[in-house]
C-alpha cells in the first residue's frame, strides 16, 4: 500500500476545510479547529481512514476488481484521467450522465455506437460519404467520446467507486448507493461522511491535494495487481497475467501422431486400428514380419463338403 505521511498532506494543503459557516456538523469529530473562519481538519484521524481506503482499493484490485474514478470538477478532471488510465481502471471526469450505473444497459448502446463510429473513422469507411457526412460523424463520436470514453472498455457495473468531492458527484453516490456498490471518497467539512463506506476527510477542493489522492489510489490498484500475478483456471492449470491483468496466451500443443499418421488421442485407436467387427471388435492380428509365412497344413475349401461325407455322424442313431 502507498504511505502517505502526514508531512506529505500539510504540504498539498490537505488540512484545508471550507468557511466555518458551511460546515456539517457530522463532520464534526474530524475537525481539529479553526483559522480565519476556515475549517482546519484532524489529520491525525485522516491518515488512518486513508490508509483503510487505500487497503480497501488495492485488495480489490488483487481480486480483479474494477474501481471507476469519478471527478468531474475543474481541479480533478486532469489528475482523475491520467492517474486512471496509469493504472487501467476506467473513469468519469467530463460529466456525470444521469443513469450511468442504474441504466447502464442504455449506456452500453451508446459505448456500442462510440465503438462503432472509432471501427468506421479507421478503417475507412467514412471516404465512402460525402463531407457533411463524415462531419456529422465526427461530431457524434466527440461527444460520446467526451462522455463515455472513460468507459468504453468498463464490460459492467463497477465494484467500487472512487470519488473526489461527493457534493459535485451526488448523483454517482446516490446511484451507487442504490445498487449497493461500495464508495470510496474524499469528504470535506461541509458534507455528511455517512454517506459513503470509506470516507477520507480532507481537501476536495485544491489541485495538489486531489493528486495526491489520485496518484495513491493509483499506485493502490497497481499494487494489487501485482499481488495476483495468475490466475486460476480449473484445478491444476494456471494462466499467467502480464502487468495489465490480461491472460498470457500458451502455445498451443501439436498433436501426437505413431508411425501410421494416426492421432494418439489418450489411448483411444484410430478407425483404422479397429477390427472387421466394427467399433469396439478386437483388431486382426497382423504377423510380426513381412515375410512370414503360416506353418501346418490349410484345409482346401473344395475338400471341406467330402470330408464331411465320409465321417461318420456322431449323433446318428445306431441301426438296428
Amino acid at each position: 500500500m502507498p504511505q502517505i505521511t502526514m508531512r506529505q498532506m500539510l504540504e498539498a494543503g490537505v488540512h484545508f476545510g471550507h468557511q466555518t459557516r458551511y460546515w456539517n456538523p457530522k463532520m464534526g469529530q474530524y475537525i481539529f479547529g479553526a483559522r480565519g473562519k476556515i475549517h482546519i481538519i484532524n489529520l491525525e484521524k485522516t491518515v488512518p481512514l486513508f490508509g483503510d481506503a487505500m487497503n480497501f482499493i488495492s485488495g480489490l484490485a488483487q481480486k480483479r476488481g474494477t474501481i471507476l474514478f469519478v471527478g468531474t470538477k475543474r481541479s480533478a478532471r486532469e489528475s482523475v484521467g491520467e492517474e486512471a488510465v496509469r493504472c487501467g481502471m476506467p473513469y468519469v471526469n467530463s460529466r456525470w450522465l444521469g443513469g450511468m450505473l442504474t441504466n447502464f444497459r442504455t449506456v452500453k448502446q451508446s459505448i456500442a455506437r462510440l465503438k462503432e463510429l472509432e471501427a468506421g473513422e479507421t478503417d475507412g469507411s467514412f471516404a465512402k460519404l460525402v463531407k457533411h457526412e463524415v462531419l456529422k460523424l465526427q461530431r457524434e463520436r466527440e461527444k460520446l467520446e467526451k462522455s463515455l470514453g472513460g468507459i468504453k472498455n468498463m464490460n459492467g457495473l463497477p465494484d467500487a467507486l472512487f470519488v473526489i468531492d461527493i457534493g459535485h458527484e451526488n448523483i454517482a453516490v446516490q446511484e451507487a448507493k442504490k445498487l449497493g456498490i461500495p464508495v470510496v471518497a474524499v469528504v470535506d467539512t461541509n458534507y455528511d461522511p455517512s454517506l459513503v463506506d470509506y470516507a477520507i476527510p480532507g481537501n476536495d477542493d485544491a489541485i495538489r491535494a486531489v493528486q495526491l489522492y489520485t496518484r495513491a489510489a493509483a499506485d493502490a490498484v497497481l499494487e494489487g495487481k501485482a499481488a495476483a500475478p495468475i490466475m486460476a483456471r480449473g484445478n491444476d492449470e494456471f494462466v499467467e497475467l502480464d502487468a495489465d491483468g490480461n491472460p498470457i496466451a500458451k502455445p498451443e500443443r501439436s498433436e501426437r501422431r505413431d508411425d501410421r499418421g494416426n492421432r494418439n488421442d489418450r489411448g483411444r485407436n484410430d478407425r483404422n486400428d479397429r477390427g472387421p467387427g466394427g467399433r469396439g471388435a478386437p483388431a486382426k492380428k497382423a504377423p510380426s514380419h513381412p515375410n512370414q509365412r503360416r506353418t501346418g497344413p490349410v484345409a482346401k475349401p473344395a475338400d471341406a463338403p467330402a470330408a464331411a461325407a465320409d465321417a461318420p455322424a456322431a449323433d446318428a442313431p445306431a441301426a438296428e
